[in-house]
């Protein structure tokens, strides 16, 4: 199969959907990888890797679009790159398409298959792809709580970690997944007084389990939310409907009795966002307040960093595009239930009834448009 790997152009992205390891073995099983030049840069990978690697470097993104039957990257595709799209070509990447109407517009008239990282699912029910990610997110969240809650950049002043017997910052977590898990464990390893809220009591469970009596927990109702976020100097958000639009937990009316310079990261905006107040930031640009409240809502976090997230992200990915590779993508599809849980978009046909519901577009269920219901 002809591989495709572009350079990502969403603002200050520096992953890359295959680093020059998995070209090599990709390359090892007769697949034909075509890659940008300069699409590793960003993880410290140069051209010769790739080179190395077995892989085929052309000089811009509109070879490799024009070449590939698959195209492997990070973010969803941004207009430019939809409009290349053609029909019979596959998609493997991360999509969010709930929030995203002209993305989910432009996927359809393509005729392209679109197959989203972020709902390829598990046996035990988990999530491989998106879990990689989510722990980089969690991880980052904290820090970056920390870094705002600085005064020069417009926080409160707090130190997360307290010092000569003044208390560290209080952190309250919307969210006990792999995100909300993360940022905890990470913003109570630096000092900080850590409350959790989550719908479900199974998770806080383990991370009490955990983290022991540093730890304070409780059910996410609206009633909890308000009144701990009162209290909190940093809100991280990392609620998830796989697929669907994240939550609204946090409402505007709660700004006003929170502390003025606290500060809320949204980990959830690329599903829309689970404060109400939220709307996607970039590397660039990643904070604005509203009523006094600073808020993060960079939809590509992990961008950051990107060698060590594109390395995780890799180890995920690689065994399903080795699948797609050798099966072919409607083959490889319909043999793995896991990997079509992914399928977004197939023939024009939407096949994803969280995205359908958050749209108003009609659906049909990934077996019926792949012919095996």
């Amino acid at each position: 199969m002809r591989i495709g790997v572009p350079r990502e152009i969403k603002v200050e992205e520096y992953r890359v959907g295959l680093v020059p390891e998995s070209v090599a073995r990709l390359v090892a099983q007769g697949h034909r990888v075509i890659v940008e030049r300069g699409a590793g840069e960003g993880i410290g990978a140069s051209d010769d890797d790739y080179r190395a690697a077995g892989a085929l470097l052309v000089p811009g993104a509109e070879e490799v679009w024009a070449e590939a039957e698959l195209v492997v990257k990070v973010k969803e595709p941004l207009a430019s790159e939809r409009a290349r799209l053609r029909p019979g070509q596959a998609l493997f990447t991360y999509l969010h398409l709930a929030p995203d109407r002209d993305q989910v517009r432009e996927l359809l008239a393509s005729g392209a298959t679109a197959i989203a990282y972020e709902t390829v699912s598990a046996p035990d029910g988990g999530l491989p792809l998106l879990a990689p990610m989510s722990e980089v997110a969690g991880r980052m969240a904290a820090h970056v709580a920390a870094h705002w809650l600085e005064k020069p950049v417009g926080g409160r002043g707090v130190l997360l970690s307290g010092a000569c017997a003044v208390p560290g910052a209080e952190v309250l977590v919307l969210g006990a997944g792999v995100v909300g898990s993360h940022a905890a464990r990470v913003a109570s390893a630096m000092g900080a007084r850590v409350t959790v809220l989550s719908r479900s009591e199974a998770p806080l469970a383990r991370l009490r389990a955990e983290l022991g009596g540093a730890l304070r927990t409780g059910i996410a109702s609206a009633e909890a939310i308000g009144a701990e976020a009162a209290r909190a100097d940093a809100v991280i958000g990392a609620a998830l409907v796989p697929g669907a639009l994240a939550p609204k937990l946090l409402t505007r009316t709660m700004l006003a009795t929170m502390r003025r310079g606290a500060v809320l990261v949204d980990v959830s905006i690329d599903q829309g966002g689970c404060f109400e107040t939220s709307r996607p930031t970039t590397h660039a640009d990643p904070v604005y307040a509203v009523d006094g409240i600073l808020h993060y809502c960079v939809a590509n976090m992990p961008g950051a960093v990107p060698r060590t997230s594109a390395y995780a992200l890799n180890r995920a990915t690689l065994p399903f595009v080795e699948q797609l590779a050798a099966k072919g993508v409607v083959a490889g599809l319909a043999a793995d239930p896991h990997l079509r849980a992914g399928l977004h978009v197939f023939g024009g046909r939407l096949t994803r009834r969280e995205v359908a519901e958050a749209q108003g577009l009609a659906w049909v269920s990934a077996e019926e448009a792949l012919g095996i219901a």
